[in-house]
């Protein structure tokens, strides 16, 4: 039933479309992955994050293999409907590098211009 109500409201017309993965405690940005129709449900199915794998064409379950997992609170569309926002409670890192985010390379801007 919850799947039906977010599908609805969800446009796949261009393929795969871009899920932002946010912790639900902090805010903090945890990384950017890509999800099908497919990806969505088993998500919203098991209340755990799975995602479309563009490089090996494959689906995966963010924490299979590495016991990382995201355990869905919440998703979040936005108003074009093309892309989501998924709350987690993130067990350890949720980049494959070891860090807590993808985002760990910032740039801070001082004055207009980059320190």
């Amino acid at each position: 039933m919850e799947y039906k109500k977010i599908l609805e409201m969800m446009d796949f017309s261009k393929g795969l479309i871009p899920a932002i993965v946010q912790d639900d405690e902090n805010g903090e940005v945890l990384m950017l992955a890509y999800m099908n129709e497919e990806a969505l449900k088993r998500t919203v199915d098991t209340k755990r994050t799975w995602f479309w794998s563009r490089s090996r064409k494959s689906y995966w379950n963010k924490g299979e293999t590495s016991g990382h997992f995201q355990y869905v609170k919440s998703i979040g569309i936005d108003c074009d409907g093309d892309t989501i926002l998924i709350k987690v409670k993130q067990v350890g890192a949720a980049c494959h590098t070891g860090n807590r985010s993808c985002f760990y390379r910032s740039f801070e801007f001082e004055d207009g211009g980059a320190k």
